[in-house]
């Protein structure tokens, strides 16, 4: 067994990217292109209508996109 001494600013920098790539790994391997549970754009509008976090501006955006999409056809 070998010993490598470094610094520990090199360490700590070595101990975040870790924990930074492991995070990023988590996210990853989660199903993110999963398809919506409905395809019925009145359904998706009304949920995000619901939690009160968008302008009627984004929503109307969002309705003109799903619109547009090939998958809510």
């Amino acid at each position: 067994m070998q010993t490598v001494t470094i610094s520990k600013k090199e360490y700590e920098e070595l101990i975040e990217k870790k924990l930074r790539y492991e995070y990023l790994h988590q996210i990853i391997e989660e199903d993110i292109f999963s398809p919506p549970p409905t395809k019925e754009t009145k359904k998706i509008i009304d949920a995000f209508q619901k939690t009160g976090l968008y302008n009627q501006e984004f929503l109307v955006s969002l309705e003109k996109g799903l619109k547009r999409s090939s998958y809510f056809k």
